[in-house]
């Protein structure tokens, strides 16, 4: 079993609990974060609001996966990933479980 993180956006819950039903991750957790980012050092011109950090509607899901199931929702959210226009993508994190009970 391996434990997958995946934070995003609000706007990509479905899309991600879709990929997680194709890879075939039957069980998970999910939670709303507020995600922010600094943006003290952006251009001036790229920060219309001036504001030094800014917060985004965020979701984290968690879920332990098997390990055959680890590179297909890996592809998936690199797919997603790939064909996006916006700034924003899904970033997933895979971390090795030493004991689980």
């Amino acid at each position: 079993m391996k434990l997958v993180v995946i934070t995003a956006i609000k706007e990509f819950e479905k899309d991600i609990k879709l990929m997680l039903k194709k890879a075939e991750v039957k069980t998970f957790s999910l939670g709303n974060i507020t995600g922010f980012r600094d943006s003290t050092e952006d251009a001036i011109q790229t920060n219309w609001f001036s504001s030094e950090m800014n917060e985004t509607e965020s979701i984290l899901f968690y879920a332990f996966v098997k390990r055959e199931n680890v590179d297909k929702l890996f592809e998936l959210v690199e797919g997603f990933n790939g064909h996006q226009k916006t700034l924003s993508h899904i970033h997933m994190a895979v971390l090795n479980i030493e004991k689980l009970n």
